[in-house]
């Protein structure tokens, strides 16, 4: 009998650090104990990154060997374009462009297949010249789905993210900051996902409210990408420590903020998550683009937290069904077509009416996990293994 096994190599590496590594991490977990498929990653399964339970990490185990084997042999190829006999499932940035393989040249499947998450509502001269390769592109999100098919791209699938709903679920909060509003705000720490709205927003807010407390997990893997934060100037510049991190604790305190009103959190594994998610009345989001579906602002409103988003680009993927406060008020920015800015004082009352109506804030809480409880990993999964098996 032939060997009906899909093989698909997941071109991009596995993390619970970061997004891209949140997204190769469950399709791997997911797709582990599935017979129809052979998947691995050309990229180091390194288990400094990745946060998982012995279970999990013992469900990998094929995975793993088949991936340092195939890694392996990359590694002994000279660096030019190689064609690897599996799906190729490739990372794309904003103009279509890929990572090369871990032999230094570029990597091509039978068939291959591009994921998004793009940024940017044009695309670059060298994106067309991506296309050919790809049998299909799969965007994160509606709006990247509707910017690709206007450039003319002939073949393309929506995927959204998912969340863990073993991990991400309404659940008992262990109540570590009673008498408080705690407010959640997460994010790689640039001038896309709008910090710096949160800062502008919560000195005014927090001025109000005492008893109001900022959470924030907003590490950035690549510290430089940080100083787009000051481009807005709505909030005083981002510090910098000697080792070239950002100084979030002297941003806060630049902006008037009070030590006891803002917590950060800095780097937080995937998996400990939720419990802090948990303990938050709200979440805030006003970020100025999302290519997929912002996964940090899934994950919360899973959890049943209250969450304002920005009415723009990805977010609009999430804004169904009363799940959650929308921002808008969204002006264009007339230097990155397709971002949109927030109104800091919409922000502001926003945050005013999950603090002063908690019935409402219940209900969006509610109406947030229920919209979440449909969109999984598995799902996720299953659609991904739907588009690469009919290729």
């Amino acid at each position: 009998m032939a060997d009906m096994t899909q093989r698909v190599v997941i071109h991009w590496g596995l993390s619970s650090l970061h997004g891209w590594g949140v997204y190769g991490l469950n399709l791997a977990l997911a797709w582990a104990g599935d017979e129809a498929l052979e998947a691995v990653t050309d990229y180091e399964v390194n288990r400094q990154h990745i946060t998982l339970d012995p279970l999990q990490w013992h469900a990998l185990a094929r995975f793993r060997t088949r991936s340092a084997n195939l890694r392996a042999q990359l590694l002994r190829q000279k660096a030019e374009p190689i064609t690897v006999n599996a799906v190729l499932l490739a990372a794309l940035g904003n103009d279509l462009q890929p990572q090369p393989g871990p032999h230094g040249g570029e990597l091509r499947g039978r068939p291959g297949f591009g994921t998004i998450f793009f940024e940017r509502e044009a695309l670059g001269p060298k994106a067309r010249e991506t296309l050919a390769p790809h049998a299909v592109i799969i965007a994160g999100s509606s709006w990247n789905a509707e910017v690709l098919k206007a450039h003319g791209v002939p073949a393309v699938e929506l995927v959204l993210q998912g969340i863990d709903p073993a991990l991400f679920h309404p659940a008992p909060r262990r109540g570590l900051f009673p008498g408080r509003f705690v407010v959640f705000s997460g994010g790689k720490l640039e001038a896309r996902k709008g910090q710096d709205n949160v800062i502008a927003a919560w000195r005014i807010f927090a001025a109000r409210h005492p008893d109001a407390l900022l959470i924030s997990a907003w590490h950035n893997h690549w510290p430089e990408g940080a100083r787009s934060i000051d481009a807005s100037r709505r909030a005083a510049p981002l510090p910098f420590r000697a080792d070239g991190a950002p100084d979030i604790a002297a941003w806060v305190a630049a902006n008037g903020i009070r030590a006891e009103q803002f917590l950060d959190l800095g780097i937080v594994p995937n998996a400990l998550l939720p419990a802090i998610l948990r303990e938050a009345d709200a979440a805030l989001f006003p970020n100025r683009c999302e290519g997929g579906t912002n996964l940090v602002a899934m994950e919360a409103m899973a959890c049943g937290v209250p969450t304002i988003l920005s009415a723009n680009t990805g977010h609009f993927d999430l804004l169904k069904h009363d799940a959650a406060l929308a921002l808008t008020d969204q002006r264009p920015i007339p230097s990155v077509p397709g971002w949109r800015e927030s109104n800091i004082e919409e922000i502001v009352a926003a945050l005013e009416t999950l603090y002063t109506d908690r019935a409402r804030a219940a209900a969006l809480g509610a109406a947030g996990a229920e919209l979440l409880s449909g969109l999984t990993w598995a799902k996720t999964a299953a659609e991904m293994k739907r588009i690469i098996s009919a290729a």
